[in-house]
């Protein structure tokens, strides 16, 4: 492997992704929207997820929350590697979490997949990995495009985009306006890199490395592809009964951005998070881009989950209770605890 001794610390930037820039035309973006904003419209954009209820005057009522995103870059691993429905799969788990964290449970899904050149075969593989994350999670693949485009993408490139809608009761929505400081924060572990960080991922393993998809990587006990390509998990299964039983006052899906962006939308004005960082110890696969990209930690915390790929916001005397509901479905910690302020302090030292 290439140590890539000389090339200097990589950042997001670097490689071609600026977080700070998508912020700043968020910005422009909510003022355009909030002026379609209708009397059903019960979210601003910015949330995990958009809000919309039929009876307005009804605290009970229905309320529609959904969501739309796509796989990013890591559809270049896929397609460099010849595995296509993965990413079918990572498309609507990432989309279930997105609107399980405003309460809501899927009804159904729709999908958008882009071309060059449609490869029937490819094409299936893709919706193959929908179809299995949709009955996995309970939800109608609903009905879809697919879009033939000569001269917009290369020959083999393809782009794949999801758009869920759920459902939940009004009463029964996750706010964050009933966080407080002392509140507990409860991390379940990712697969992985999930959905986010592979412009960077990708720059180190096949640049800084000189790797292959198919280069084994020892520490990790894989091949790059099998490290890059683990499916973005669904936390459907796991959260739901929480939600059920009123233990839950808020929740972030660790995506693009991190801990650091994702965290705050879960918490209410006045309200900051404290992160142990010995709390967990990172999988192995983020000590590898840290190390070998000389990536600084403010990159790697806006970049990648670290390993956490969503975060409960619980009271305190609730915390024994979900911890032990959460057990059979793997893995669950507390990561830290809410606190008066604003934004997310990292607090201990990484463990080794």
């Amino acid at each position: 492997m290439s140590e890539g001794g000389g090339s200097g610390p990589l950042t997001y930037a670097a490689a071609g992704v600026d977080i700070d820039a998508q912020d700043r035309a968020l910005a422009e973006v909510k003022r355009l929207a909030r002026s379609t904003f209708t009397a059903g419209v019960l979210s601003e954009i910015g949330g995990f997820g958009g809000l919309f209820t039929l009876a307005p005057d009804d605290p009970r009522g229905t309320v529609l929350v959904a969501s739309a995103d796509g796989v990013g870059t890591k559809l270049k691993v896929a397609q460099m590697a010849g595995i296509h429905d993965s990413v079918g799969e990572d498309l609507v788990n990432h989309c279930v979490n997105d609107i399980l964290v405003q309460g809501a449970r899927p009804l159904f899904f729709l999908d958008y997949f882009a071309c060059g050149r449609l490869d029937p075969g490819v094409a299936v593989k893709v919706i193959e990995g929908l179809a299995r994350g949709c009955r996995a999670n309970g939800c109608a693949l609903l009905g879809g495009e697919t879009a033939e485009m000569p001269g917009f993408y290369s020959p083999g490139e393809y782009d794949v985009a999801g758009f869920i809608v759920g459902a939940c009761r009004r009463d029964r929505m996750l706010r964050n306006e009933v966080v407080r400081p002392g509140d507990v924060l409860v991390a379940l572990p990712s697969a992985g890199l999930h959905t986010n960080g592979y412009s960077l991922a990708r720059k180190v393993f096949f640049e800084v490395l000189g790797l292959g998809v198919e280069s084994p990587v020892p520490v990790l006990g894989a091949t790059v592809a099998e490290a890059l390509l683990a499916v973005h998990r669904s936390y459907l299964a796991a959260v739901a009964p929480l939600l059920e039983a009123g233990l839950v006052r808020s929740a972030a899906h660790i995506t693009g951005g991190g801990i650091p962006d994702n965290l705050p939308r879960a918490l209410p004005g006045g309200v900051g998070a404290e992160i142990d960082l010995g709390s967990w110890r990172e999988p192995e696969l983020f000590r590898l881009l840290r190390e070998a990209g000389r990536v600084p930690e403010d990159d790697m915390r806006r970049t990648f989950n670290l390993g956490v790929g969503m975060i409960l916001v619980v009271a305190p005397e609730h915390a024994v209770a979900v911890l032990g509901r959460l057990a059979p479905h793997g893995p669950a910690w507390v990561v830290g605890r809410t606190v008066d302020g604003t934004g997310v302090r990292f607090v201990g030292e990484r463990r080794a």
